[in-house]
C-alpha cells in the first residue's frame, strides 16, 4: 500500500487542504498543535471510518455541519480512491461512503466499505468486527498507546498481543473446546437417560409378539364361527323373503277387492246420476216445447237499435258544435278584456307615436263592452240549448240499453230452441250408457267372491312370517355378536401390531441414540485428552517462537537507540526487561528518552514480527511514526538516522517537531496554524 494524496475539508483544524505523498521517507514538520497528527487521524478515518468509542466531534471542525475526507492510494498496482463524509445532526455521524477502484465507483454502507478495505489490504476477516488494532501495530501506533501496552498488566498485554498476532484463535479454540466438552457431557447424560429402557423394550417386544401370535390363532376360529352364523342368517332371510312374497300377494288381492268394490260403487253412482240427468233433460225439453218464439222479433229490434244509435251520433255532433261555439265566444270576451286593459295603460300609440286620446280610449272600451255583452248573451243561449241536447242524448242511450237487453233475451231463447234436438240425442246416449254400466256390475260381483276365497287361503302366512321374523332377529344378534368379537380381536391385533412397530421403532431410535452416545463419549474424550492439549502445545510453541523473534528484534532496535551498557529482553509475558550492570531497572525509573526508546523499539519489533508472520498483508510497505523521538537526547536523535536507514519500507511518514529529523528524510512537509486554521507552508 502506498499513499498518494489526501484531501481534507473541515477536518479538525483544517478548512480545505490537499496533501500529496511521495515514496521514500517524508517528515510532517511543524510546531506542536500545527495539525500534523490530524492528517494521520484523517488517513485512519478514510480507511476504517469512526471506531467504537470514537466520537465524530473529534474530527469535525468546530462550527461546521459537514466534513469530508478523500484519500487516494495504490495497492499492488490498483488505484483506489476512498471518500467519507461526516454530518452534524443530533449527533455527528458518518453520512456518505464510496470507493473507486481503477475508475469504477461504488457507493457503499459504512460496514461494507470497511470490509472492502480489509479485503484490499488482505487483513484477516476476523478483524472486520474489531478495532483497527492490526493497522495500528503494523502501520501507525500513537506513541502513548505503545507505552500503555508496556505498562499494562501481563494478562492484558498477552491477550492484546494474541489479538494482534492473530493467534487469539487458539485461546478461543480452547474456550470453545471447554464449552463443547461441557455440552457433550450434558448431551451424554441426556442420551444415557434415553437409552436406559433399551433392554426392557427388547423383553417387552418378545412378550407382545407371543401374545399377538395367540390372538391371530383365535381370530381364525372366531372368523370361522362368524362365517357359519352369516350363512345361517342368509338362509333364514331367504325363507322370510319367500313368505313375505306370499303376504305381498295376499295384500295385492285385498287391494284388488277394495279396488273392485270402489269400481262397482262408482258404476252404481254413475247409473243414479245418469237417471237424474235423463229426467232433467226430459223436463227441459217439455218446457221449451211449451214456449213460443218468433225470429222476426229479433230483426225488428236490431233495426230499432240501429236507428237509435244513428240518432245518438247526430245529437253528439250537435253537442260538439255548441261546445265549440261557447269556447270561441269565451275566448273573444277574454281578448276584448285584454284590449281594454292594454288600452287603459297605453299613453302613446306604438304605430304613429302620437298621444292616445282619452275619448278614443272610452269609445273603444264601450265598443268592447258591447261586444262582450252580446257574446255573453249568446253563450247563455247556447248553454241552455246544450243542456236540452244532453238530456236528449241520455234518454236516447237509455232506450238503446233497454232494446239491447230485449235483443239479448231473444237470442238466448233462440239458442235454447236450437238445443232441443241435442238434448233428445243426449237422453238416448245416457240410457245406452246405463245399460252398459249395469252389465259391468253384474260381472264384477262374482269376481269379488273369487278374490276373497284366495285371500283366505293366503292368510295363514301372516303367523308364519312373524315366527320367521323372530328367528331372523335371533340369527342377526348371533351374527352381530360374532362380528363384534372378530372386530374387537382385529382391533386388539392392530393395537398389538402398532405397539410392536412402535417398540421396534423406539428400539431402532434408541440404538441410534446408543451409537450417538458412544460417538459423543469418544468425541468428548478426544477433545479433552488429545485436541485441547494439542492446541495448548501449538499455542505455546507459536508464542515461544514469536517471543524469541520479538525479543531479538526488540533488543536490536533498542541497542541502536541506547548505549551498550543496557541489556534488554522480553519475559514470557512479553514484558520488556531492562538490565543495567547486572541489575534490573523498572520501566518507571527510566528517563523520558529511555522510555521512548523502549516504546519505539517495542513498536518497530512488533511491526516486523507481524509483517513476517502475516506476510500476505498489503500494508508492509508503509510505516507511520508519530513523535517517535519525544524526550530523546541529542545523541539519541543522531542514532535515529541509523534507525531510519534500517527500516526497509517503501514509504515512511514521520510526524515530529524536531528540526534535526529533517536531515534524516528525503521529503519535508511543513505545517503551521494561523487563526485556528492549519495549512501547508
Amino acid at each position: 500500500m502506498m499513499l498518494k494524496k489526501i484531501t481534507l475539508k473541515n477536518i479538525r483544524s483544517y478548512k480545505d487542504q490537499e496533501i500529496d505523498f511521495s515514496c521514500g521517507s517524508t517528515l510532517l514538520a511543524g510546531d506542536i498543535g500545527s495539525g500534523k497528527t490530524s492528517i494521520l487521524l484523517a488517513i485512519e478515518f478514510a480507511l476504517f471510518g469512526l471506531q467504537p468509542g470514537q466520537k465524530g466531534a473529534a474530527l469535525l471542525r468546530n462550527g461546521e455541519s459537514e466534513a469530508r475526507v478523500i484519500m487516494e492510494f495504490e495497492v499492488e498496482g490498483r488505484q483506489v480512491i476512498i471518500e467519507r463524509t461526516l454530518k452534524r445532526g443530533k449527533t455527528i455521524s458518518q453520512d456518505y461512503c464510496s470507493i473507486t477502484i481503477d475508475g469504477e465507483k461504488k457507493e457503499l454502507s459504512v460496514t461494507e466499505l470497511k470490509n472492502k478495505v480489509l479485503e484490499l489490504l488482505n487483513y484477516p476477516k476476523e478483524f472486520s468486527k474489531k478495532q483497527n488494532i492490526l493497522y495500528k501495530f503494523t502501520v501507525y501506533t500513537p506513541q502513548e498507546e505503545m507505552k500503555q501496552i508496556i505498562l499494562q498488566d501481563s494478562v492484558t498485554r498477552i491477550n492484546t498481543l494474541r489479538h494482534v498476532f492473530g493467534i487469539d484463535k487458539y485461546k478461543k479454540i480452547l474456550e470453545n473446546v471447554s464449552i463443547l466438552a461441557s455440552k457433550l457431557r450434558e448431551e451424554k447424560r441426556i442420551k444415557e437417560a434415553l437409552i436406559s429402557h433399551l433392554e426392557q423394550d427388547k423383553t417387552s417386544i418378545i412378550t407382545k409378539e407371543e401374545e399377538l401370535e395367540t390372538k391371530q390363532y383365535n381370530l381364525v376360529s372366531i372368523e370361522k364361527e362368524l362365517f357359519l352364523k352369516t350363512d345361517s342368517r342368509k338362509k333364514i332371510q331367504e325363507e322370510k323373503q319367500e313368505i313375505f312374497q306370499k303376504i305381498e300377494e295376499k295384500n295385492k288381492l285385498q287391494q284388488e277387492i277394495e279396488k273392485t268394490k270402489i269400481i262397482i260403487g262408482n258404476k252404481n253412482e254413475s247409473v243414479l246420476i245418469n237417471t237424474k240427468t235423463i229426467e232433467q233433460l226430459q223436463r227441459q225439453i217439455k218446457e221449451l216445447e211449451d214456449l213460443k218464439f218468433d225470429e222476426a222479433n229479433i230483426t225488428q229490434l236490431e233495426q230499432e237499435i240501429l236507428s237509435l244509435k244513428q240518432n245518438k251520433q247526430r245529437l253528439n255532433e250537435n253537442n260538439l258544435d255548441i261546445t265549440s261555439k261557447i269556447a270561441s265566444l269565451s275566448m273573444k270576451n277574454q281578448e276584448n278584456e285584454n284590449i281594454k286593459n292594454n288600452l287603459a295603460k297605453m299613453e302613446i300609440c306604438p304605430t304613429c307615436l302620437q298621444d292616445v286620446d282619452p275619448v278614443y280610449k272610452s269609445n273603444v272600451a264601450n265598443k268592447m263592452d258591447s261586444n262582450t255583452s252580446e257574446n255573453t248573451n249568446n253563450i247563455e243561449s247556447l248553454s241552455l240549448e246544450k243542456k236540452k241536447l244532453i238530456t236528449k242524448i241520455m234518454e236516447n242511450e237509455s232506450k238503446i240499453s233497454l232494446k239491447d237487453r230485449e235483443l239479448q233475451d231473444l237470442r238466448i231463447l233462440k239458442m235454447k230452441f236450437q238445443g232441443i234436438a241435442e238434448k233428445q240425442t243426449r237422453v238416448k246416449e245416457i240410457k245406452s250408457s246405463n245399460e252398459l254400466l249395469k252389465k259391468d256390475i253384474g260381472l264384477l260381483t262374482p269376481h269379488i267372491e273369487t278374490l276373497r276365497n284366495s285371500v283366505f287361503a293366503l292368510a295363514k302366512f301372516d303367523n308364519i312370517f312373524e315366527l320367521k321374523n323372530k328367528e331372523l332377529e335371533e340369527a342377526l344378534n348371533q351374527e352381530k355378536t360374532a362380528e363384534i368379537k372378530v372386530v374387537e380381536l382385529r382391533k386388539e391385533i392392530e393395537v398389538f401390531s402398532n405397539q410392536i412397530e412402535e417398540l421396534k421403532e423406539r428400539i431402532k431410535q434408541t440404538q441410534e441414540i446408543q451409537s450417538q452416545h458412544d460417538y459423543i463419549t469418544e468425541l468428548e474424550t478426544w477433545l479433552s485428552k488429545k485436541f485441547a492439549p494439542l492446541m495448548s502445545f501449538v499455542e505455546k510453541n507459536v508464542m515461544t517462537k514469536l517471543k524469541i523473534e520479538f525479543s531479538r528484534l526488540f533488543m536490536e532496535w533498542f541497542c541502536m537507540l541506547v548505549s551498550d551498557s543496557f541489556n534488554v529482553r522480553l519475559s514470557d509475558d512479553f514484558t520488556p526487561i531492562i538490565e543495567h550492570q547486572d541489575y534490573e531497572i523498572d520501566y518507571a525509573h527510566l528517563s523520558g528518552g529511555e522510555r521512548t526508546a523502549v516504546a519505539l523499539a517495542y513498536r518497530l519489533a512488533l511491526n516486523q514480527v507481524i509483517n513476517s508472520i502475516m506476510s500476505k498483508i498489503k500494508t508492509r510497505d508503509i510505516v507511520i511514526l508519530d513523535e517517535p523521538t519525544e524526550g530523546f537526547s541529542d545523541q539519541q536523535l543522531d542514532k535515529m538516522r541509523e534507525v531510519l536507514d534500517q527500516l526497509d519500507v517503501k514509504q515512511l511518514i514521520i510526524v515530529s517537531h524536531e528540526q534535526k529529523i529533517e536531515s534524516f528524510v528525503e521529503n519535508v512537509m511543513r505545517f503551521r496554524k494561523d487563526n485556528n486554521i492549519s495549512g501547508m507552508v
